[in-house]
This record gives structure tokens, sequence and C-alpha cells, in this order.
């Protein structure tokens, strides 16, 4: 007899959300399996970003659900919707580091306002999750010393800090080289691997969504119009998708 098949660790439910009557996301339907990579792309302004303010609960959808580890973030309570989003690490675009603050303390942030941890402890956290970004003996920067792909990989650092479930990169190699883009793209299956995490990822920056995806999912106007094995994606009959490989 076979098993049955484990429940999506992230699952979205026609979901629909408009802003001053313009329909961003027009009946999104998308489930992200416990333990993948997926990736979300698709050209500006088709609803990429919306979609993952959606899957943390920083946005709530007019019509739908957003269903995380089982919980419905639409009918969850305060209380609950708060421990949720603290399964989750998101990096933000371009790292979004305070200019003000050390690659240390940028770090340590999270960990100081969310958890109990001895000033030892959290500096033992901050270096650990340091060296899973390969960014050791960094600690005293500031992010005006960092290059951009450092940048990105520092927010990293801090979106893992409080050891999240879920990862969420939104655009990481915007405006990278070839060459930084594969860096960051090793570091993102690096932390999957030793990890142990979900990852969802807003690209459209072919180089990296083949290198880390496991699925990969094509929105277009507000609407997700193919999700296919990353081994199977460029064979995908949509002439939307064809063009977007093919330029």
């Amino acid at each position: 007899m076979t098993s049955p098949a484990p429940a999506p660790k992230i699952s979205l439910l026609g979901i629909r959300k408009s802003f001053n009557g313009h329909e961003v996301l027009r009946g999104i339907e998308l489930d992200v399996r416990a333990g993948e990579s997926l990736v979300v792309m698709g050209g500006s302004g088709a609803g990429k970003t919306v979609l993952l303010k959606h899957l943390i609960g920083l946005l709530l959808p007019d019509e739908g659900h957003v269903v995380v580890n089982g919980v419905d973030l639409v009918r969850a309570s305060p209380s609950e919707a708060l421990a949720l989003r603290r399964t989750f690490g998101m990096s933000f675009q371009e790292g979004a580091l305070f200019d003000s603050m050390t690659v240390f303390d940028n770090i340590a942030f999270p960990l100081r306002r969310h958890t109990r941890r001895t000033p030892a402890e959290v500096a033992a956290r901050g270096r650990e999750c340091l060296e899973l970004v390969r960014l050791e003996g960094i600690e005293g920067r500031y992010p005006a010393e960092l290059s951009g792909g450092m940048k990105r990989r520092v927010g990293f650092a801090r979106a893992i800090a409080l050891e999240p479930e879920i990862l969420l990169f939104d655009e990481p190699t915007t405006g990278l080289d070839p060459i930084n883009t594969g860096a960051i793209a090793r570091v993102i299956n690096r932390l999957r691997d030793r990890l142990d995490v979900t990852a969802v990822t807003i690209t459209h920056d072919l180089q990296l969504a083949f290198e880390i995806s496991d699925r990969i999912a094509m929105m277009r106007n507000g609407r997700i119009i193919a999700l296919e094995p990353a081994d199977r994606f460029a064979q995908s009959p949509d002439p939307y998708v064809q063009a977007f490989l093919h330029g």
C-alpha cells in the first residue's frame, strides 16, 4: 500500500490581492514541499514579491488562505501568527543591512531582540552564521566596507540566526555579476544542505534559478502559469516560458 504524500510545508489556496483596484495576485494556487528549494520567476510586475510577503504574513490576502505547518495565517490569532513568522528567515533585496551597525551587530540584532542568549552565546552564534555563509572574520566591518555579494551573504547570515525552518530569498543576485551569482548560489545550496530547511527564492536570474532549484514556478500577470521540476522546466510548452528563457 502506497504511503500518502506528506502535507506541504506551505500552501497558498486561491490567493487574491488587489491594491487601489488593481489585482496583483489572481487566484494563486501553490504548494511548497518540506525540504525543497522552490524558485519563483517572472517579469517585473508579475506579483512575485507580493506573493513572498503573503508567505510570511506581511500581507494578508483579500481572498484565499495561506497555510504554514498546518496553520492558516488568515485565521490565526496574533500570537499564532507571530509564532509562525518566527519559523521563517527572510533575506531582503541587497541585504537590507543596518548601515550604522557592524556585521556582527546586524547578525546579533534578532538574537538580542527575540532570545535570552548570553553575550557569549550570541557571539558564538554570530560566528557560526558567518562560517555558514563563508565570511569568517569580518564581524567588525561595516556594510559600507563590503562588496555587493558580501552584503547579500551577511543578510543570509542574519536570516538564519534564529534557526528558521523556512528561508525566503527576495532577488538575492540583483546587480551582481555571474561570478558573484555563482557564489551566492553555492551559499544558498550550502545553507539548505547544512540546515535542512525549506527555501523559496524570488528571482528573474536564470543562472541562479537552475543552480538552486528543485522546482521552478513561473508567474505572469498574478498567476502561476507553469510549475515544473528544474530539469524539465526548459521543456515547458508555455510560449511565455520559452520567451523568458530565450529572450
